[in-house]
């Protein structure tokens, strides 16, 4: 199966800001979509980085009292690891678990077109696993 597979049912909506926000609105559009990362982006669209949970976080412990104000130019993370439409989730969920990353966003060529977190692979990867189980016993029974 293929990540247009999991775009189809979650839809392509993707949450981005531009790298000059600043942090505590990154962590204001990431709780009033209960979200954990938001993609960076310049302003011709193009992926540049992503923020996450964890990213702020280890700002926040390096300067509790000021990272909140600090441009997320300073916290994301660059060389975004992306997928196409086109890859395979066994190979999502293998790269993302070697990587240690949660969310992957989804681009053709320059432009975002979606975004996968590890939730999704991992409720696709049961509910695949699920079906064949039914159809296993079907097949027994019949």
């Amino acid at each position: 199966m293929l990540v247009d597979t999991i775009l189809q049912t979650k839809g392509v909506t993707v949450h981005t800001l531009p790298q000059s926000d600043t942090l505590a609105d990154a962590v204001r559009l990431l709780n009033s979509h209960n979200i954990g990362a938001v993609v960076i982006t310049d302003t011709g669209g193009a992926i540049i980085g992503i923020l996450s949970e964890r990213d702020i976080i280890r700002r926040l412990d390096k300067d509790p009292a000021g990272a909140l104000t600090l441009p997320i130019a300073q916290a994301m993370t660059r060389g975004v690891v992306t997928c196409a439409r086109d890859t395979n989730i066994a190979e999502v969920m293998e790269r993302m678990t070697d990587l240690r990353i949660r969310h992957m966003p989804v681009a053709e060529g320059d432009a975002l077109v979606g975004i996968v977190s590890i939730g999704d692979v991992v409720k696709f990867k049961i509910q695949e696993a699920e079906h064949e189980a039914r159809v296993l016993r079907e097949y027994i029974a019949s």
